[in-house]
């Protein structure tokens, strides 16, 4: 039995998963259109590969990774790319993005596809079969997976598979555990092979009981020799450095990786993912999505990236009373800005909102000083100091309270009896900074460029003055060398040179006059 840590802080807010849990994953039927997003992982946009008007099969590249940090884009059916534009997607900014729309012919006909034994390949082999499959992390941020494993000479010494989905609403990871744990296992068999990690744990919240029968299961029938560890139910023990601590009771150091302390953590759908990229050769075309919230039927549904989301919506029957739509949970969701936007790699939850589930935040008021922000912070920082500084604009002393170490849950607005928006504040704070910092690297950049061009042009009027030197003193020993008596040998040279001038004057001026004869003779006719 392996001992279990504890995190600082957290939070139990209802649940609510039992509503899309009662049926099994369905798939989504074909839609009429698809919207594809270049850019749907962290890192770089995708270079698109293809034109309007292009006809493309299921799995066809038509984004190219561009950038160390960035992720292939795949076509997910078969079907005519009828325009590639900026389109309005899932994001905060609420602004649009270049995508393709592509019009499925019905045929859903697969490119070729070649499954490989990872077995017979190095790391860096398969790093780049996963960078062309577009295998990023499905836990939310998107991150690609090959850059998460090229870790260097570090050595990994355990491999955290995460399964514990935290956050109220979401289940598209506990039904994926449930229905395709086989698949989920030998996909971390495979990241531990990249790895050369010592050993393989699950970690899975304990109020998911036939999710952890189902990968107990599985690694028996695979006879490997992972260990499936449930942990306390608490929100936000799914995020990689507190599970990573009640794991391994390791803590990740304060702008560190896990890495840097010989752990490495992966989603469980991006485990079944790797899988399905290796051994079948599929790119990552679809993924687990639950449509819960204020809809009469609340399930997790397959659908392909690019499926508009009022598409998925009406799977879902969204009630007549639904105000607005949050993709992911209720602590660290975005508002959707148009429910007709696509679905991408990142989308694990889209929640049909009302008043009655999300009533308006009441107005803030003061902070009291209560504290109860810091006891439950998870990451164990002082909330509302940060609160304070971001307030204030005071970005440097929120930097010095480790405002970077914050994971943005919302424990800390959750809690608080003024209601008062903190992880605002803190978003904002860390805005502020990065664009400073944006500015600052645009205007060193600006300084090195005018240091090199008045480097340049002193260099070139350096040249200039060397070249007009270097002519004044020829031109000076030129003179010089006139005012000395000539040699025998010069003026015998000299009039050798005479000599053919002369000659050459003599036959140019015989041409001359017999071209003239020639041409008084043709006027008279003789």
């Amino acid at each position: 039995m392996r001992k279990l840590n504890h995190f600082h802080g957290g939070i139990h807010p209802p649940s609510n998963k039992t509503q899309s849990t009662q049926v099994a994953i369905a798939h989504a039927p074909l839609p009429s259109k698809l919207i594809v997003p270049f850019h749907q992982h962290a890192g770089e946009i995708a270079k698109p590969v293809v034109q309007v008007g292009d006809h493309v099969l299921k799995g066809q590249l038509i984004g190219m990774p561009d950038g160390f940090v960035s992720s292939a884009v795949h076509a997910p059916t078969s079907g005519t790319i009828t325009a590639i534009d900026l389109q309005l997607i899932a994001h905060p900014s609420g602004l649009p993005n270049l995508c393709a729309t592509l019009i499925p012919d019905g045929k859903d006909e697969w490119v070729e596809r070649k499954a490989v034994d990872y077995r017979d390949h190095s790391q860096p082999e398969l790093q780049q079969l996963l960078r062309m499959n577009g295998v990023v992390g499905l836990g939310g941020a998107a991150f690609p997976s090959d850059v998460k494993l090229r870790i260097g000479k570090q050595k990994i010494k355990t491999l955290i598979l995460n399964g514990a989905e935290c956050e109220p609403y979401i289940t598209c990871d506990d039904m994926l555990m449930r229905e395709r744990a086989n698949e989920i296992v030998q996909g971390a068999q495979m990241l531990r092979f990249m790895l050369d990690a010592d050993e393989v744990l699950y970690g899975v919240e304990d109020n998911k009981p036939e999710a952890i029968a189902a990968l107990q299961q599985a690694i028996k029938e695979s006879n490997l020799n992972h260990d499936v560890v449930a942990i306390p139910t608490v929100y936000p023990g799914g995020s990689a450095k507190q599970l990573i601590r009640v794991l391994t009771g390791l803590e990740v150091p304060s702008g560190k990786l896990p890495t840097d302390i010989g752990v490495q953590c992966f989603n469980v759908a991006t485990a079944y993912s790797v899988c399905r990229a290796l051994a079948h050769g599929e790119p990552l075309l679809s993924r687990i999505i639950t449509i819960t919230g204020n809809v009469r039927r609340a399930q997790n549904f397959e659908a392909l990236i690019g499926t508009p989301i009022d598409y998925l919506v009406a799977l879902g029957e969204a009630l007549s009373d639904t105000d607005g739509y949050i993709m992911g949970g209720p602590m660290m969701g975005i508002p959707l800005p148009s429910v007709h936007v696509p679905v991408v790699k990142a989308t694990n939850c889209i929640i049909a909102t009302s008043a009655k589930l999300f009533p308006q935040p009441q107005p803030s008021m003061p902070c009291i000083r209560c504290t109860r922000c810091v006891e439950a912070c998870p990451a164990d920082l002082q909330p509302q100091d940060l609160y304070w500084f971001a307030q204030s604009k005071e970005f440097g002393k929120a930097q010095k309270f480790s405002l970077f170490d914050c994971i943005e849950c919302g424990a800390c607005s959750y809690v608080c009896p003024s209601h008062i928006p903190l992880v605002q504040y803190y978003r904002f704070a860390k805005s502020e900074i990065r664009a400073r910092e944006h500015d600052k690297q645009l205007a060193d950049q600006a300084r090195v460029r005018h240091e090199f061009r008045e480097h340049r042009f002193e260099r070139e009027k350096q040249e200039k003055a060397d070249k007009l030197a270097a002519r004044e003193a020829a031109a000076q020993a030129a003179k010089l060398a006139s005012t000395q008596p000539l040699t025998p040998q010069q003026l015998a040279e000299q009039a050798d040179l005479e000599a053919r001038r002369e000659h050459i004057r003599e036959v140019a001026q015989s041409s001359v006059e017999n071209t003239a004869v020639e041409n008084t003779t043709e006027r008279t006719g003789n």
